[in-house]
């Protein structure tokens, strides 16, 4: 089962044209959504001027060597590895998620157009990317996103920004279910959760606007961004992060010693006092 293509017993009904065609119907419908999010929220614009603003602020000129620095370190931490998650939890819940995304999209597709599945590699990725999925989704469903404690919101109380997360687990869970029964031979239970599988892909690349689908998108650019402004020293017209008790600091801020004496004490954890238990 998990080494054979489940797309490949569907020609009989429907035909690899139409299920192309519907492929690239999503990928435009992600497209738009994702343009018309960025015109409705106004995110480019917020980038194109906050850039603005911070090369005016720039205390420092960042090379093309840098800036090539600086982006495959945000694509290494805060894409491939999620290091800006400090809960362990929620990093693992969303590595598997993303993860098994990527490779679940990617493996429908090369399975669609016909790639070669004679191997059964690229089908087992596609059960294994499913499997991923439904893990890392789930865990952070009932498990990382309610906290009681924190949010008092329970697994059942939906809101506009759960779309994405929902249809996303019910795309994988409808589609590896419908898989098994296939493969099982039930063929009338196998039609009805491939067509739950196909609705559920369709709100999942349909309600881009009303998701936080584009989010994948503006992630690592407002990352980028952020290595930035540290880098040219903007600091988005934040203070510099100053040692309080250096003389040279004091004598530019005569109130420190004034009212924190010469040498301040620590301030404490703060925010870090206890360990976070939500993201």
């Amino acid at each position: 089962m998990l080494t054979t293509n489940p797309f490949s017993e569907l020609t009989a009904l429907i035909s690899p044209e139409i299920m192309q065609g519907y492929i690239i119907l999503m990928i435009i419908l992600v497209v738009l959504g994702t343009v018309l999010d960025m015109m409705h929220k106004k995110s480019a614009q917020y980038f194109f001027e906050n850039s603005k603003k911070s090369q005016k602020a720039a205390k420092r000129t960042v090379g093309g060597g840098e800036k090539a620095s600086l982006l495959v370190k945000t694509v290494a931490s805060e894409v491939i590895t999620s290091s800006e998650f400090c809960n362990i939890r929620r990093r693992i819940s969303h590595l598997l998620t993303m993860y098994g995304f990527i490779i679940f999209v990617v493996t429908t597709v090369m399975m669609i157009f016909g790639a070669d599945t004679s191997s059964g590699t690229v089908p087992l990725l596609w059960h294994l990317g499913a499997l991923m999925l439904i893990v890392g989704g789930y865990w952070f469903w009932f498990f990382i996103r309610v906290d009681v404690a924190a949010e008092a919101v329970k697994w059942y109380q939906l809101r506009q920004a759960d779309i994405f997360i929902l249809s996303l687990l019910t795309m994988a869970t409808f589609g590896l279910i419908w898989s098994i029964l296939q493969s099982s031979g039930a063929a009338g239970w196998a039609m009805l959760f491939f067509v739950l599988f196909i609705v559920a892909t369709t709100v999942l690349f349909s309600t881009v606007l009303w998701s936080k689908f584009a989010h994948m998108f503006f992630k690592p650019a407002a990352a980028f961004q952020k290595r930035m402004i540290k880098a040219d020293g903007s600091r988005e017209n934040l203070p510099a992060d100053y040692d309080l008790s250096d003389p040279a600091v004091q004598a530019k801020f005569p109130d420190i010693p004034e009212y924190m004496g010469k040498n301040p004490s620590h301030m404490g954890l703060g925010i870090k006092r206890e360990a976070p238990r939500h993201y």
